[in-house]
């Protein structure tokens, strides 16, 4: 009996320590989907003897792929008198990968936190932008249709500029089928061959709801502000950007798969120019 009894307290025991470590392990890797921290080189574990390859293609249907993008740089070597200078729409693009830093970088700018809150240590979960907004009401949504950026697998990707990651909403490279939606083959061309396309959306209720229907121009002002910063930051980086404005708004709901209350608006292609 005595035996059954210790037998009992040492199960009890290891129980107790392996709740203990499963508790530090969800501290260590937040968030519900598998997730890859760029900045930090971390990532979350999933079943035993999975790789990055089968994580990332077999993603069960209630979680999601999410990047942490590296910090962004505040101090570049381009100052913004010469960004402004060289300035230019580019429109054929190398077929060369970027970098996860340049992606970072490129989404940081079109509408990333540029002030942290006070008491909030680092430069995330601020409440001022890269991008001025009517009333702070921030209506846009950033996405990346990414088809050849180290370490990212090809995809659509939602921005989150609190956390500065981006969140698988569809996987696979649409570039082509993206291009397609557009009314030119000059502008289908750029996508397909672009390594990544900065897509903008926005919620015109965020900003109409405090200003009425002259919220709608603010949101189209702000959007050119946005824009603007991709423009400069893609010279900064020795990269190349051509708005993109014609394309049909019901395809683009359709391929992406949008929510009903985002308005799709401007297509952005970065790359390395020919």
């Amino acid at each position: 009996m005595k035996k059954v009894m210790r037998f009992s307290l040492v199960i009890c025991i290891l129980l107790v320590f392996s709740l203990i470590f499963l508790s530090s392990c969800n501290d260590r890797w937040p968030g519900t989907g598998p997730g890859i921290d760029l900045a930090a080189g971390s990532r979350k574990p999933e079943a035993p003897g999975d790789d990055l390859q089968n994580n990332i293609v077999n993603i069960a249907a209630d979680t999601n792929l999410y990047y942490v993008l590296p910090e962004p740089e505040t101090d570049g070597d381009v100052s913004v008198e010469t960004a402004l200078t060289i300035r230019r729409s580019h429109r054929s693009f190398q077929d060369k990968a970027i970098s996860t830093e340049q992606l970072s970088q490129l989404l940081w700018a079109s509408y990333g936190i540029s002030s942290p809150e006070p008491g909030t240590p680092g430069w995330r979960q601020g409440t001022l932008r890269t991008a001025p907004s009517a009333g702070a009401t921030y209506p846009l949504v950033v996405y990346a249709v990414t088809g050849n950026v180290e370490g990212i697998e090809p995809g659509v990707y939602r921005y989150d500029p609190d956390e500065h990651k981006i969140e698988q909403i569809m996987a696979g490279d649409i570039r082509e089928e993206l291009g397609k939606i557009t009314f030119s083959s000059t502008n289908g061309t750029m996508i397909s061959d672009a390594p990544v396309t900065v897509f903008y959306c926005a919620v015109f209720e965020r900003t109409t709801g405090r200003y009425g229907e002259r919220g709608r121009n603010y949101v189209f002002i702000e959007l050119g502000h946005s824009a603007q910063n991709v423009y400069l930051q893609a010279e900064a980086l020795g990269l190349g950007t051509c708005a993109i404005g014609a394309f049909t708004d019901d395809d683009a709901h359709k391929l992406l798969g949008l929510p009903s209350n985002e308005e799709p608006l401007y297509l952005l292609p970065v790359g390395y120019i020919k």
